[in-house]
């Protein structure tokens, strides 16, 4: 899918305070980025930043970086954060590929939202939860590692089941329809919304690993 180019979209966030740009000096260090030092859960793929923001208002005593590759999507999550001015979120312009190179064994939680399922065997390795972006999150982990995923797409639900039991991730929670199950808390991204609304299963999973 092509998306549009917002006209103006980088600049604005390159001058934006809740963008973070220089990613090397926090290197290690991105607790000091907020106001209380508090755990850090992170997005990889927050889209129009939906989920990000409204987890971060429901849970003031928790640090979080939503990550996007793309600007004209960026933009969007920022308009969001400029409107609510949350002192415990910031945003990031990142590719995933470059994950390890930003954070240093300091975030507690990654969220994996609607994930590009890649579906051809030859881009398995850019999935999201690939035994090689799993390696890679070890680095960024603080202590005890946990993803938490959500996705439509049947066919990456069951290879990611595969691979975090294969990379030795403990399943401490499973869902094959989201919104079939008691779940104490979901906040919907806006891709959730618009598949639930079309009577698509929502699929989800929480693992861990000491």
């Amino acid at each position: 899918m092509r998306l549009k180019k917002v006209p103006g979209a980088l600049e604005r966030i390159e001058a934006s305070d809740y963008v973070i740009k220089d990613r090397k000096e926090y290197f290690g260090k991105y607790e000091t980025l907020f106001e209380k030092k508090q755990p850090i859960h992170i997005e990889i793929g927050m889209g129009k930043g939906k989920f990000i923001t409204e987890m971060a208002q429901l849970h003031p005593k928790i640090n979080y970086i939503g990550i996007e590759k793309f600007d004209s999507v960026l933009i969007r999550a920022l308009e969001k954060q400029e409107e609510m001015e949350l002192s415990n979120l910031k945003l990031m312009r990142l590719d995933a590929e470059m994950i390890d190179e930003v954070f240093n064994h300091e975030i507690d939680r990654i969220y994996l939202n609607f994930s590009d399922p890649w579906p051809k065997k030859r881009h398995a390795k850019r999935r999201l939860t690939s035994k090689e972006f799993l390696k890679a999150y070890d680095s960024i982990f603080k202590t005890t590692k946990e993803i938490i995923m959500k996705t439509d797409n049947r066919k990456l639900f069951e290879y990611s089941i595969m691979s975090f039991t294969n990379y030795g991730y403990q399943i401490e929670e499973i869902s094959l329809n989201l919104y079939d199950d008691d779940i104490k808390e979901n906040v919907a991204t806006e891709y959730e919304t618009k598949f639930h609304n079309l009577g698509y299963p929502i699929y989800r999973i929480v693992v861990k690993k000491d």
